[in-house]
């Protein structure tokens, strides 16, 4: 088994204390030859049943973005309204998407209805497909931020919505919109605890039985 040094496990934790959730980005293009590192930890991740169930949409054209941006303003507005007092102005004050700035947008969806793998492992539990494709983009995150990029996760979204605005089938269920870019600044503070929003939690909670 291949063995890591001391300072190589140091450098792998500062990677995730400094692997933040992005929303302000420069519109600095990301060389495609970076790009396609980070995209090929995609290849490299586990799935189940190797079902590899991961499909990636680039979003390249004015119209695809502008759908999508519409799609999280009116979604965000919907959010927005169930608040109310302070609680509704500190989530008006949020930047929770950085779909005006990002060079690179991906929406990645789950393919539900892949062959690969013969449905080993998805059968009893078919969410563990999806569940892949979140620990495909974590790998990606983490590569992309090793390379100096930022990454943000866009959740608020009509699936629905965008899946039909970009044509992909209705077996794929949309995972995450991902913006993608050289952020404007960096911090190993979460911007939500910054910005009063939450509370980070100092110890991770272990159950027995």
């Amino acid at each position: 088994m291949h063995k890591f040094t001391a300072e190589f496990r140091s450098e792998f934790v500062n990677l995730l204390k400094w692997r933040r959730d992005v929303r302000h980005f420069k519109t600095t293009p990301v060389p495609q030859d970076s790009l396609a590192e980070c995209l090929d930890a995609f290849r490299l991740s586990p799935s189940v049943g190797l079902s590899e169930p991961w499909r990636i949409v680039s979003l390249e054209s004015e119209a695809a973005r502008a759908k999508a941006y519409e799609n999280f303003q009116i979604q965000n507005d919907a959010a927005l309204a169930g608040y109310s007092g302070d609680k509704a102005k500190t989530y008006a004050s949020l930047k929770l998407a950085g779909m005006k700035e990002a060079p690179v947008q991906f929406a990645i969806f789950c393919d539900e209805e892949t062959e690969k793998g013969s449905g080993l492992g998805a059968a009893t539990m078919t969410e563990t497909r999806r569940y892949s494709v979140v620990s495909a983009i974590m790998s990606f995150w983490l590569v992309a931020r090793a390379y100096g990029l930022g990454v943000g996760w866009v959740s608020i979204l009509d699936a629905n919505q965008l899946r039909a605005d970009l044509g992909v089938p209705e077996s794929w269920s949309l995972v995450a919109y991902l913006c993608v870019g050289y952020p404007t600044e960096e911090s190993l503070q979460p911007e939500l605890e910054a910005k009063g929003w939450e509370e980070r939690t100092e110890t991770v909670d272990v159950i027995s039985r």
